[in-house]
């Protein structure tokens, strides 16, 4: 970048510089040092990669995000999740250069002050970070203003989860409609989302093989329309399925006369597959006829994670079998219920007591009873364990 100074006719100091696109950009000042630290700004902005064209940051947020969205390719319900952000903003009608990192704050407290969850707060906040991000790439503006904002708390994964009994799940699967017993199946005994087990075709479904590609899922989008896409970013996977699971899937199909390998396995209105709203009705008449509560459908998808770790799949094999894009995705999410340290000594300390005391073990029931009694119970273990006094006699001499 090319600059310099220079004293005008009118006593006052020019500074100019030319930018990357070749315009020639200038400022008057009264003093020449205040000139020459405007330069020096520029040139540093241009040498850090934080220059910005001044006359491209006047755009306001809002025309700004029109034309940046409309050059994006998002699905449906990124569209709608972003458009939703952007309109939420107080400084929407501002321009990019002059909002700063108060006006984000400002933000922020206000959606927490209506009550939004922290969860959504953080969504939104995410979306409009992208904005400037790319306003920044853009040289539309020198720095991000989101950058270093303190978002509300959420509650714990441990807290905020709820798991679902097994004695709960079998409940639900007993008392669950014969054409909705299967979809319970999927969610809780394979983790299907929600939108991902409406979207299962009779072929995705390998009877011989005991597995099921999950390879679409259905949306519902604006006007209460059914959108079938393509799952989640990093969803597509292949889902091995326990022979009980089959089974059930396999009752489905012969009562229901489903064939044609592009069939819905659960049947809509028409051909469609169904619909979230139907599906909603079909979970709460169950809950209702099992006779509980505060239970919801994507909780069977934690409960079938839970068992997965409890049986002792690693990250990598839950993180697949779940369809999460990243494992520090499922790591952020289930960390709580993998053993700890802790957990495995302790259990490698149960297996050493039992090996020793021939898999006797003291109970605090043991210990409430007279000492004889609690004696007696583990005194032949230690005999066979121990050595008797004549040999240690023997070995001492």
């Amino acid at each position: 970048m090319a600059g310099n100074i220079a004293k005008r006719a009118n006593g006052r100091w020019r500074a100019r510089y030319r930018d990357d696109a070749g315009n020639e950009r200038a400022r008057h000042f009264d003093r020449k040092i205040d000139a020459q630290q405007w330069l020096d700004q520029v040139t540093s902005a241009v040498v850090t990669g934080t220059y910005a064209d001044p006359k491209a940051g006047r755009i306001t947020f809002a025309a700004f995000f029109g034309e940046w969205s409309a050059r994006q390719v998002w699905a449906p319900g990124t569209v709608l999740a972003m458009s939703l952000a952007a309109r939420s903003v107080p400084f929407a009608g501002k321009p990019m250069k002059q909002v700063r990192r108060s006006d984000v704050e400002t933000w922020i407290k206000q959606m927490n002050a209506a009550g939004l969850a922290p969860g959504t707060i953080k969504t939104r906040y995410v979306n409009v970070r992208s904005v400037f991000r790319a306003a920044v790439k853009d040289r539309v503006i020198g720095s991000d203003p989101t950058d270093g904002v303190r978002l509300p708390r959420g509650r714990r994964a441990e807290v905020a989860m709820s798991i679902p009994a097994p004695e709960e799940v079998g409940q639900l699967m007993t008392v669950a409609d014969e054409r909705f017993q299967p979809f319970i199946g999927l969610c809780a005994f394979a983790g299907l989302r929600l939108g991902e087990a409406a979207g299962v075709q009779l072929g995705d479904v390998d009877f011989l093989r005991r597995s099921l590609k999950v390879s679409r899922q259905v949306q519902r989008v604006n006007g209460g329309a059914i959108d079938v896409r393509p799952p989640k970013y990093g969803s597509e996977r292949v889902v091995y399925l326990a022979d009980s699971l089959i089974n059930v899937l396999a009752e489905h199909v012969t009562a229901h006369g489903t064939t044609g390998k592009e069939r819905w396995l659960f049947a809509g209105e028409g051909d469609d597959p169904p619909h979230q709203n139907t599906v909603g009705y079909w979970w709460r008449k169950t809950l209702r006829n099992a006779s509980l509560s505060g239970i919801k459908l994507h909780d069977l998808r934690h409960f079938y994670a839970s068992g997965l770790i409890a049986a002792g799949c690693d990250v990598v094999t839950v993180q697949r079998s779940l369809g999460h894009a990243k494992a520090t995705t499922t790591l952020n999410t289930y960390a709580h219920l993998w053993p700890t340290a802790e957990d495995r000594t302790r259990k490698a300390a149960e297996s050493i007591m039992a090996s020793s005391l021939g898999g006797t073990v003291v109970t605090l029931a043991d210990a409430s009873r007279p000492g004889e009694q609690a004696r007696s119970r583990i005194a032949p273990a230690f005999r066979r364990a121990s050595p008797s006094k004549q040999a240690v006699r023997h070995s001492a001499d």
